[in-house]
C-alpha cells in the first residue's frame, strides 16, 4: 500500500496543555481512515495542522512524496487536501452556487460554475440545484454543498468532521455511498466521528488518540464498538443498566401548542399536543431545522405562548419566563452549550449563579450568595466528573465534552419536576456521552420527565422509553421506542409525519 500523506513526530503545545505529542501515522490513496478520540484528545488540534491552520511546534508531513508544511488552507486545498467542517459555513440568503464561488479559491463565471456544480452533484449522487436558497435546504442539502464545494476541487485528501451527526439514516447512506465512490476513485479520506458502528462500517484502519498521543491503530471491522470506545477511554466502559419502566401520573401537557419561528429561515411549530408522565424519558428525533430550537424555547420560557398550551402539575404557564418555570420545575439545557447554554467568558460559578439561584436560593433578598454558590458549583464539578482547574475557571476554557457534563450536571441537581435537553451529547466523546444519559436515565428514574431532543437515533434508541418524530413543526404521538424500527423513524425523520392521534391530556 502505497503512501498518500505520512506524519512524523506531530507536536503543538499551547500554555497549560500539549494537545500533540509525538503523533505519527500515515494514511494511503483510496483509504478511508478513522480518527478517533475523546473530546480534548487532540484530534482537532492534528486535523488543523494538516489543514493549515496550525502550524506544528516539531514533527513533519509528507504529502505525495514531497514536504507537506501549508500555513494556510489555501495552502492545502491547492495541494489537494479540502476538509469539510462540522459547522457549516454557509449564508442562509445566498444561493448554493454563490456560497460555493465564495469557498472556491479560483473564481469562476456563474455560467461555468452552475452547470459544474449540477454535473459533479449528479455524478457523486448529492444532487443539488445550484439556484435554491441555501435557507430553503435542508440540513442534509446543506453538508451536500459543502462537500461538492470541496469536489470541484479534485482533493486528493478529504477530511471530515463529525458528517453524520445531523443526518437522517436515509441520508447517512447516501453519504456513505459517495465516500465509497470516492474512495474507490482514490481519494483518501480521515474520518473524524464518534458514532463506532460507522466507523466500523465504512473506515478501513483507525488511529486512535488519548491525550495527544496516538495509543492504539486497529482495523474498525475487526473490533466492536464498545472496543473501540474503550481504547478511546484507556478503560472498561461500563454498560448501562436495564431501565424498569413505570409511568407515573402525567406531568407536563401540551394542549395545540403553536409557534411562529423568530427566523425567516426556521420552522414553526403547529398544534403539538403530548403528555408526559413522572418517571418517562421521551426521545424526540428529527433532522436538524425541523424545529427542535422552537420547541425548546416554547418549553424553556425564552418564547411565549398562550397559557394554556403549556401546564406543569395542572398550573398553565405558557405565559411565563424562564425564571418563573425554573421555580415551578421546568428547566431546560439549550443545544448550543457555549454562549448559550453558558457565557464563556463567565466564571463556571458566575454560570451557576445565572442557572441556578432561584432553585438553590442562591440569593436572599437581592444579595446574592457567592459561597454557597460556589459550593453548588464544586458538587457539579464533582459529582459529573468535570476536568478543570476549579470553579473559577471560565466556561471557553473547558473542553466540549466537559462544559457539556457541567450543564447537564448544574440541571440536573438542580431537582427539576421535568428537563428538556437539546443535543445532550453531540461532539462529546463515548466516556462524557455514557455519564450524561447515564444521569439523565437516573433523573427519570427518581420521578422526573426527561424529554430529549437529539438527532443521534442510536442515543434516543438506548435511553427512550418512548419515542415521537418531529418533522416540518409537527410531532407525532409517542410510542414505545420498542416498537419503532430505524427505517421506519429515518423516513420519518425525513419528512413523512405521523397522522395517529397524540395522546390527548384528559
Amino acid at each position: 500500500m502505497s503512501t498518500l500523506l505520512d506524519l512524523t513526530g506531530l507536536r503543538k503545545a499551547y500554555p497549560g496543555v500539549i494537545a500533540n505529542d509525538d503523533v505519527s501515522f500515515d494514511i494511503a490513496p483510496g483509504e478511508v481512515h478513522a480518527l478517533l478520540g475523546e473530546n480534548g484528545a487532540g484530534k482537532s488540534t492534528l486535523v488543523k495542522m494538516i489543514y493549515g491552520l496550525v502550524k506544528p511546534d516539531e514533527g513533519r508531513m509528507v504529502l505525495n512524496g514531497a514536504p507537506y508544511a501549508p500555513t494556510r488552507p489555501g495552502d492545502a486545498r491547492a495541494l489537494g487536501v479540502s476538509m469539510v467542517f462540522q459547522h457549516f459555513s454557509l449564508f442562509e440568503a445566498l444561493t448554493v452556487a454563490e456560497n460555493i464561488a465564495l469557498g472556491l479559491d479560483e473564481k469562476i463565471s456563474p455560467s461555468v460554475l452552475s452547470p459544474r456544480i449540477t454535473e459533479v452533484s449528479r455524478t457523486y449522487g448529492l444532487p443539488l440545484d445550484p439556484s435554491r436558497l441555501i435557507g430553503d435546504l435542508s440540513v442534509g442539502e446543506r453538508q451536500r454543498v459543502e462537500i461538492v464545494r470541496c469536489l470541484l476541487q479534485n482533493p486528493k485528501l478529504l477530511i471530515m468532521d463529525e458528517p453524520t451527526s445531523v443526518l437522517t439514516p436515509q441520508e447517512v447512506e447516501i453519504l456513505f455511498a459517495t465516500l465509497r465512490k470516492l474512495s474507490a476513485e482514490g481519494v483518501a479520506i480521515l474520518y473524524i466521528s464518534h458514532k463506532l458502528e460507522e466507523i466500523r462500517a465504512l473506515c478501513d484502519r483507525a488511529t486512535i488518540l488519548r491525550g495527544g498521543k496516538v495509543v492504539a491503530t486497529c482495523t474498525p471491522r475487526d473490533e466492536t464498538a464498545r472496543s473501540l470506545a474503550e481504547m478511546m477511554i484507556g478503560t472498561t466502559l461500563r454498560s448501562p443498566g436495564a431501565r424498569d419502566f413505570r409511568p407515573g401520573a402525567d406531568i407536563l401537557e401540551l394542549r395545540e401548542l403553536s409557534l411562529s419561528s423568530a427566523s425567516p429561515f426556521g420552522t414553526s411549530l403547529r398544534e403539538i399536543t403530548l403528555a408526559l408522565r413522572e418517571g418517562e424519558v421521551l426521545g424526540i428525533a428529527g433532522v436538524a431545522g425541523n424545529g427542535q430550537e422552537e420547541l425548546l424555547a416554547a418549553l424553556s420560557g425564552e418564547a411565549r405562548v398562550q397559557p394554556e398550551m403549556i401546564t406543569l402539575d395542572g398550573v398553565a404557564l405558557g405565559h411565563m419566563g424562564p425564571n418563573r418555570r425554573r421555580a415551578a420545575g421546568l428547566l431546560a439545557a439549550p443545544e448550543e452549550r457555549l454562549g448559550h447554554a453558558a457565557a464563556p467568558d463567565m466564571s463556571l460559578t458566575e454560570n451557576t449563579m445565572l442557572s441556578a439561584r432561584i432553585r438553590q436560593k442562591l440569593d436572599t433578598s437581592g444579595v446574592l450568595k457567592w459561597t454557597a454558590t460556589r459550593a453548588f458549583a464544586d458538587a457539579v464539578i464533582k459529582a459529573f466528573d468535570v476536568r478543570t482547574p476549579g470553579n473559577g475557571s471560565a466556561a471557553k476554557s473547558l473542553s466540549g465534552g466537559n462544559l457539556q457534563k457541567f450543564v447537564i450536571g448544574r440541571e440536573v441537581m438542580q431537582n427539576p419536576r421535568v428537563l428538556v435537553v437539546n443535543q445532550p451529547t453531540w461532539g462529546v466523546d463515548a466516556a462524557a456521552a455514557a455519564s450524561i444519559r447515564e444521569a439523565l436515565r437516573q433523573l427519570a428514574a427518581e420521578g422526573a420527565a426527561v424529554i430529549v431532543i437529539s438527532q443521534d437515533l442510536d442515543e434516543l434508541m438506548e435511553m427512550s422509553d418512548t419515542l415521537s418524530i418531529l418533522a416540518g413543526g409537527r410531532l407525532s404521538a409517542p410510542r414505545p421506542t420498542g416498537s419503532l424500527t430505524i427505517e421506519e423513524i429515518g423516513q420519518r425523520m425525513g419528512g413523512q409525519t405521523a397522522e395517529e392521534p397524540a395522546h390527548v391530556p384528559a
